[in-house]
């Protein structure tokens, strides 16, 4: 063969590990070409020429006294690398420079700066650099004394950070890190922080808690359960409504004992949850400045949710990175409560878009930005919001980075949220004794469509199909397939749901025609796209759109209709538009708001205007 395989090490710790990757050359190669592959193969764009490679020996770890081939002067007229006994190991070794550029970040946010550049030179050192730093980022009237400079290593599994000593060579300290390893240098950077005294304060967030409780019934219900030490522990916030509270804590050993505890502890057959809050300083943010918080759903969409979650941690500061099974959406919006300008982005379906409105609603009167404008990554199956607000069908891989670029440039737009009244007279099941208990009022919110008949019963039955099968059901085709085969199952269905039913639009009754489903639709998009008002012009009718205070209300006829309006066939019966409903159920009826389906028992629903746009 005219090629040969060789193993090279990028440093002396990849040797102590035996950790080597292959690069396959031809036995001709000249010098330059070997180290081009070398580099390479660790995924290393710097230049070639500042690189060389120096044969593996035992020697290598013990002295630097190795044959180098590259200084091979005398024998510079054989330009291969290849001799008669060709050692097949090599190590990539930088070569060594009297001066060299390095990059300086500093650790507070400076909008429009993320480094400066510098040149050192062999007496650099920590302090000197520090010095010449300061006044290119504006902070030269301060004392040396109150700045540090940090090296941090920034590996895949995890963050190392090392405080350089005042008199230490920079160059030196890069030579050593080169030595090491030569991707580790690509990993590492140096950051200029300030000194501060360090006060040991936790913020630990539990959530599960029985809702509507006062401040000493949860510290009682702590000090139950959980054992906390209140001379260390205190209630610094309270979530009524949602069951939640916010400890403050100020010992690291009783904050990780309380951490570990809770994810033991059930209150009232409910387990407890906990996430650590990291402390947001919003009298340092810019004033230009507008963060983003993401919210992760990882049980969306496969296991994209999953793989999105670390890109954007990775990509962003991971404290702005929430995953949304781990406490719910809370847990972020108390973090970022006093940032006085923030943007959401929601990484779900329109089910978990849903939850984090309804958790904004609910917390709104206690955030400083109590509007933020959110954002959205489709991962679910239908992604109607998502396809109304032009982010797309679903998420098919696209690079993370540039999704942030898009959040960036996106405009905003204002939407109506409904509120849904469902009062039952009798309770569903029935109870012993044939006297019926009246179930309590419940209220949801709706974003996207509420359906009643044939189109909830499709969301039923495909519910049941997931909850006994949660695995099979992690991509959209599958998702879609199995709606396709429930349908079926229902293509013979009579049409008698106007005779179950009474509608009430704007406090005048409305005459329904023969149908199986009653659909009400604030969004142009129904059941993964589908257009169910239809385009075409109609003056009895305002043409819709998503912030005009109004309901569409259509019907379908059964499954075939349902069909041919998902195919772009047909729209459903246009039957009224408004922007207060009651619906009177005279029988047990399938219902489903935004893709959550269940049997609503006799009784009125009332549907009408939610609070402020989103």
């Amino acid at each position: 063969s005219g090629k040969q395989t060789l193993k090279i090490f990028d440093g002396n710790d990849a040797v102590k590990r035996n950790q080597f990757r292959l690069i396959s050359v031809p036995r001709i190669a000249k010098n330059e070409e070997v180290v081009e592959a070398a580099l390479r193969a660790y995924y290393i764009n710097d230049d070639q020429q500042e690189y060389e490679l120096q044969t593996f020996t035992q020697q290598v770890l013990l002295s630097d006294d190795v044959i180098n081939r590259n200084d091979a002067a005398e024998d510079s007229n054989l330009g291969s690398v290849f001799r008669e006994s060709v050692p097949e190991a090599w190590i990539i070794r930088a070569k060594p420079k009297d001066g060299e550029v390095i990059r300086i970040y500093p650790a507070w946010l400076k909008v429009g700066m993320a480094y400066v550049s510098l040149r050192v030179n062999k007496d650099s050192t920590t302090q000197t650099v520090i010095k010449e730093v300061l006044p290119l980022l504006g902070r030269q009237t301060e004392c040396l004394q109150d700045f540090k400079l940090v090296e941090v290593l920034m590996g895949s599994k995890q963050v190392q950070r090392m405080v350089l000593d005042n008199q230490e060579l920079i160059l030196n300290r890069l030579k050593d890190i080169r030595k090491t390893s030569i991707r580790q240098m690509n990993q590492t950077r140096f950051y200029i922080v300030e000194n501060s005294k360090s006060i040991v304060r936790v913020s630990l967030f539990v959530g599960g808690l029985p809702p509507q409780l006062s401040p000493e019934e949860y510290t009682n219900i702590l000090k139950d359960e959980l054992a906390i030490k209140t001379n260390v522990v205190a209630v610094s916030h309270v979530y009524q409504a949602q069951g939640a509270v916010v400890l403050e804590i100020s010992c690291f050993s009783e904050a990780e004992r309380i951490y570990m505890l809770v994810k033991d502890t059930t209150v009232n057959d409910k387990p407890l949850n906990a996430v650590v809050i990291p402390e947001v300083m919003a009298s340092k943010i810019p004033q230009n400045c507008c963060p983003l918080l993401v919210f992760v759903n990882p049980k969306s969409g496969g296991l994209k949710g999953r793989d999105l979650l670390y890109s954007f941690r990775k990509l962003l500061n991971p404290h702005q990175v929430f995953e949304l099974t781990n406490g719910g959406p809370l847990p972020g919006f108390h973090t970022f409560s006093k940032v006085p300008s923030f943007r959401v982005l929601v990484c779900g379906g329109d089910g978990t878009v849903g939850w984090v409105l309804g958790a904004l609603e609910e917390i709104r009167h206690k955030l400083v930005c109590s509007e933020p404008s959110v954002a959205i990554l489709p991962l679910g199956t239908g992604n109607d919001l998502g396809r109304v607000l032009r982010w797309g069908a679903g998420y098919s891989g696209e690079d993370p980075y540039s999704i942030l670029v898009s959040v960036d440039e996106a405009d905003d737009v204002l939407m109506d949220r409904w509120t849904i009244l469902l009062d039952a007279e009798e309770s569903a099941e029935g109870a012993e004794d044939g006297v019926a208990e009246p179930e309590p009022p419940k209220i949801v919110q709706m974003n996207n469509y509420c359906g009643l008949g044939i189109d909830a019963e499709l969301s039923l039955d495909f519910h049941h199909a997931r909850e006994e099968e949660p695995g099979k059901f992690n991509s959209r085709f599958h998702n879609k397939g199995v709606y396709l085969k429930v349908g079926l199952q229902k293509i013979s269905h009579t049409r008698n749901l106007h005779r179950d039913i009474k509608l009430q639009v704007d406090q005048h009754e409305v005459e329904l025609p023969s149908i199986e489903g009653l659909i009400f639709i604030n969004i142009p998009s129904w059941g993964s796209g589908a257009d169910l008002w239809g385009s075409e012009s109609d003056n009895r009718f305002e043409k819709p759109r998503i912030d005009d205070g109004l309901l569409e209300v259509v019907g379908v006829t059964g499954v075939v209709h349902m069909g041919q309006v998902q195919s772009g066939f047909r729209s459903g019966i246009r039957i009224a538009q408004g922007s207060y409903f009651r619906v009177t159920l005279l029988k047990p009826i399938p219902v489903q708001v935004d893709g959550e389906p269940w049997i609503q028992a006799p009784g009125q629903i009332i549907i009408s205007a939610a609070g402020p746009k989103v």
